[in-house]
């Protein structure tokens, strides 16, 4: 009996320990301004990430514009529910560059999407933009890195951005304030599995 009092002693002198440190970061963390996410690497998630915090901050009555690089005409489940909740949304329509085999069609429709996308950076009415997938576009070189690193840093002060996609340029993970690497461990994929509806898209 004593060792289980021993032990839920050192436990409770433990926690209150850890609590007394998250409470000390929470009081030191006042700053409010809206904040750069970059959520890059070669795992699966990463769209689905930024899709989740547009739908937690619509959830929580905060506006949201999503671009989405890359994506084709194809479905798209989170794209077919926010616009059931007002979230405007830009599609770059061409799909993969694979796919199109051609350069100019794919840079004319990455800079007509950069410009939806520099229209809602300006825009203080928006709380929340989603740039899904424009990492490609800086790799590709389909849209210029600085002029990209420009405008997201000098958006409204309290409008929060989330950047996805692969090998994101080094310059706009120095600007920002969150990055996650998403890692693949294994993927259904490459196991011969087939993409699904309302799991992969």
């Amino acid at each position: 009996m004593t060792t289980d009092n021993n032990d839920k002693s050192r436990h409770k002198a433990r926690m209150q320990e850890h609590k007394a440190k998250v409470d000390e970061r929470v009081a030191q963390a006042q700053e409010e301004k809206g904040i750069l996410i970059v959520i890059t690497g070669n795992g699966k998630g990463k769209s689905t990430s930024g899709f989740g915090t547009v739908t937690r901050a619509v959830g929580h009555g905060m506006s949201a514009a999503v671009v989405q690089y890359v994506k084709g005409t194809w479905p798209c489940g989170e794209r077919d529910l926010l616009m059931k909740c007002g979230v405007p949304f830009h599609v770059m329509g061409t799909g993969f560059t694979w796919e199109t085999q051609d350069k100019e069609k794919d840079i004319a429709a990455a800079q007509k999407a950069w410009e939806q996308t520099k229209v809602w950076l300006k825009d203080d009415s928006i709380d929340l933009v989603l740039l899904d997938e424009i990492t490609y576009m800086l790799t590709y070189k389909y849209l210029d890195v600085d002029e990209v690193v420009a405008a997201l840093s000098e958006r409204p002060k309290h409008q929060n951005v989330v950047v996805t996609g692969r090998a994101c340029h080094r310059k706009v993970m120095d600007i920002a304030d969150t990055v996650s690497e998403v890692k693949s461990i294994k993927h259904a994929f490459d196991n011969g599995i087939k993409a699904q509806q309302g799991i992969d898209w």
